[in-house]
């Protein structure tokens, strides 16, 4: 991707989209996030070993004193939200690209596998002066502009030193991750899809157990719309390999240190602080209630969208059948 110019790169997305991930997932409607749909229908008597516990209709169950469930209509018109996270810390990447460019080949996927007759994709790009904002809009066309923009965004300069971040930081705050997510909440009107594609650092305390700031809103998210999670990494952040003296830098805040990757305590404690630092990230996206797909850049992204699917379909298809046991061991 870094050699290919945005026409070649969006067509080589567009192609690894719709050839692997279009021929590997099938349904009538294709998306993320497979369900039965989101427009209430009405209610009808609960049939025991065919509907889902979670479905039923206690409202209406306690006026007629028997269970209902309640009926949707199949969603055929999506309407799908994206936020960008075009930070610093996203212009990084040790292996075949960028996390800035794994973003974007998410976005990709998201938008061909969603695009339809009457879906439409609405975009937001978080970077240091601010949001970027695209409007809703249907079409290949439509989602070609937005992937192009995406691609061509400048990079956000970082800091050269500590005092000068501070400085900068102190002059205009730049809007916060859990800002971006907040804007799409009340840009996204209509209940749908909203895709999160971020490193998820920003806003993560130093204590392993306490919650990131962005967690409540992407909770608030949630109550409202279907909420995917793209969580993407690099290896080096993982993990360091003993290559000596090396210079590392913040990218957000400008600090730098020297470190000897020859020894392998600081290997040890640094791949457990790592370890940590991404199990609280998956936590925060869990008790958030929004599902959670990663992404690495030293892997087939194709192929853990195809994995995360596959699981999420899985998980679907066992949870009535959990439900409906539950139900009738109470009755």
């Amino acid at each position: 991707m870094p050699e290919l110019t945005p026409p070649e790169t969006l067509r080589r997305l567009e192609l690894a989209v719709t050839r692997r991930l279009d021929g590997l997932l099938h349904g009538q409607h294709l998306g993320l996030l497979p369900g039965a749909g989101s427009e209430l229908a009405g209610s009808r008597e609960y049939r025991p070993g065919e509907d889902e516990v979670r479905r039923i209709d206690w409202a209406v169950t306690a006026r007629t004193a028997v269970p209902h469930v309640r009926e949707v209509d199949a969603d055929r018109e999506l309407t799908c939200w994206v936020l960008v996270d075009g930070t610093a810390s996203m212009d990084f990447g040790t292996a075949e690209v960028e996390k800035r460019e794994l973003a974007v080949a998410a976005v990709a996927a998201v938008g061909f596998l969603t695009a339809g007759t009457g879906s439409a994709l609405g975009a937001h790009l978080l970077g240091a002066d601010g949001v970027r904002r695209f409007p809703t809009g249907s079409g290949r066309d439509h989602l070609l502009c937005v992937l192009r923009a995406l691609l061509t965004a400048p990079r956000t300069a970082a800091a050269t030193s500590h005092r000068a971040g501070r400085a900068a930081a102190a002059q205009q705050p730049r809007p916060t991750f859990a800002d971006g997510i907040d804007g799409l909440r009340r840009a996204a009107t209509r209940r749908g899809l909203a895709v999160v594609v971020s490193d998820f650092l920003d806003g993560l305390p130093d204590d392993p157990a306490g919650r990131p700031d962005w967690e409540r809103a992407l909770r608030r998210l949630a109550t409202v719309h279907q909420v995917l999670a793209v969580d993407v990494t690099d290896p080096r952040e993982l993990e360091l390999p003993d290559v000596g003296v090396i210079t590392v830098q913040d990218p957000e805040s400008g600090r730098r240190r020297e470190i000897s990757t020859a020894d392998r305590g600081l290997r040890d404690r640094y791949a457990e602080a790592a370890a940590a630092q991404r199990d609280q990230i998956a936590r925060a996206i869990r008790r958030a209630g929004a599902a959670h797909l990663e992404l690495r850049t030293d892997r087939d992204w194709v192929a853990d969208i195809v994995r995360h699917v596959h699981r999420q379909r899985q998980l679907t298809t066992r949870a009535p059948a959990r439900g409906v046991a539950a139900w009738e061991g109470t009755t």
